[in-house]
Order: structure tokens, then sequence, then C-alpha cells
């Protein structure tokens, strides 16, 4: 079990040039050519960042990353180095670095979320209700909440700026952004990581409904899985138990993922009303901060033993 660190809602490294706080990872550079990824506790809910941090999670989210890139590197390289994080920081900064951050190279994004489903859940649910596809993936007709899909769907999103959502969009949109053999190979990956990465969980006991990857060049044109890769913050995981009886009753199934911190959201009312999902968050509570840690060291704990 991941012994859980002091919280940190956000890295302060005066040694490195920061450049940019993202939604849960602050990046350093490191020379011209690296870039230092630190996991902070910070945790985003329909695109806002809660003020509150859940202890030990950048650490956990890394850790899972670290399993993930490992298992699936036979498919896609990723942005690894192998240098260790602590090597580029004075010590007096090695506290806010260990265990969570990521000394990677520096790619050129591909500004496309990467997102394959293999279950409806989620706004993929909600659309299919709808119109019975998601994306603009036509699916069978009579699937109910939690359903799994004959076949994982890809289903690509246009990377927003900070504080916007993501934006879904076609298969054809991405083949206009990026061109076609590079939209193919990254929807081809991408189901083909998702896949291997579901039929190895299930072996775990847990259920891969939905995740998204993230995908850079480098300066060989090379295509590099980068970002953080099938953590509990970019992907639904379900354990089995409960999953049978959440299908048969149409609801959603127990979730290690941020799930528990949206279902949360969905219910709390500021001065009799619901939260427009807009920034300030509401003050997460106590046993909200706790159950959410305690389900991604879950998560953790049953994936790697």
């Amino acid at each position: 079990m991941t012994a859980v660190s002091p919280a940190l809602h956000t890295s302060s490294l005066q040694s490195l040039p920061l450049i940019a706080r993202g939604k849960v990872r602050d990046n350093y550079a490191v020379g011209d050519d690296r870039i230092l990824m630190v996991a902070s506790d910070r945790i985003s809910a329909f695109d806002v960042i809660m003020g509150e941090p859940i202890p030990g999670k950048g650490v956990l989210l890394t850790q899972m990353a670290l399993f993930w890139f490992a298992r699936l590197g036979h498919i896609c390289p990723n942005h690894l180095t192998g240098q260790t994080p602590e090597s580029v920081v004075t010590p007096e900064e090695i506290a806010q670095v260990e265990g969570r951050a990521m000394l990677v190279q520096r790619l050129k994004p591909i500004p496309i979320e990467a997102v394959v489903r293999g279950y409806l859940a989620g706004s993929g649910w909600k659309e299919y209700q709808h119109d019975q596809s998601v994306c603009g993936v036509s699916l069978p007709a009579g699937l109910t909440n939690a359903a799994p899909l004959p076949e994982p769907i890809y289903t690509p999103a246009a990377k927003a700026e900070m504080g916007e959502h993501d934006e879904n969009i076609s298969y054809e949109k991405t083949v206009e952004i990026v061109g076609a053999e590079l939209a193919a190979r990254i929807r081809d990956i991408s189901i083909a990581l998702y896949r291997e990465a579901a039929a190895y969980a299930l072996t775990k006991g847990m259920i891969i409904a939905d995740t998204k990857f993230e995908f850079g060049l480098d300066q060989d044109g090379t295509l590099v899985l980068m970002d953080e890769v099938l953590t509990p913050d970019s992907s639904r995981y379900w354990p089995v138990e409960g999953y049978e009886e959440a299908f048969r009753t149409g609801s959603n199934p127990p979730s290690y993922d941020k799930q528990f911190v949206r279902d949360w959201l969905e219910q709390v009312r500021i001065n009799g009303k619901p939260w427009g999902k807009t920034p300030p968050a509401p003050r997460l509570p106590r046993e909200v901060i706790e159950k959410t840690a305690a389900k991604y060291q879950e998560a953790l704990d049953r994936l790697t033993a």
C-alpha cells in the first residue's frame, strides 16, 4: 500500500521555469527537451478545480500511470525518459516531487483527446437516450445505462483551453486536424491500448468503462503516448462486484474514479439551488475527501496486487 504523503495542492519549484499549471499537473521546463510533470493533489470535476486537495492523490496517479506505461509500452512508445525526477530539482524541493513526478520528453502535443468507450456511461448514456448514438457513432437499440458495447468505440474530443469544456468531435474532424494517416493511427492505437488494459483490469476484478489518451510527436515524427494514462482521473473504473446489480437496475455502478465527487456535486445545493458547474466550486466535506482518497488507493492496490 502506497504511503500517503502530505497534501500538495500546488507545487512551487524555484529551480525550474514553470511552463503551465493544468487541472492536476504542474509542468516545469528542464532544458529545452524535457518537462518535469508534477502531479498535485488537486481534483477537478466538470472542468472546475476544487479548492480542497485529495491527500496522496498525485502519488497514486503517478504510480498508476507508470504501471500502465510499463505494461503497454509494446503497443506505443511513451514519453518517459527513464531519468529520476529528483535529479533535476534542488535537495529542498525533492519532497514536492518524490513519488508524484515524471521526467518526460518534450513533444509536440496533438490537440485531440483520444476517447475510447467500452460501456455506455456518463455523457455517452445521456446522448444515447436522445439519438441512439454517442458522438456520432450509431449504436444498437435497447441499450441501458452501464451496458457493455458490442465493440469499443472511438469518440474523440478537441482539447479545450484551461477552464473550458473539451468539445466532442467527429472522426472526420480529426482527419481535418491532423490528416488521414495520423488520425487513423491515433484511433487504432487508442483502441488497442484500451482493449489490452481492459482485459488485464478484468483479471483484477475491475472494469474500465471508458478512458482517454493523449499523444504527441517527437522530433522524428514518431507518435508517442503522453500525459497520464489509465488513471482514475482519465478513466471510469468500476469494481466487478456490484456491477451486475447496477446494470440490472439501470443505475450507475460503484466507481473508483471521480464519479463519487461528481455525484456529490450533482446533489449539492447552494442557497437552495443546484451548483452551476462554474467556479467557485463548493467546499468538499471531509467525508467526500476521505472516501475519494480511499477509492484511488483501492484502485491502485487492486491493479498492482
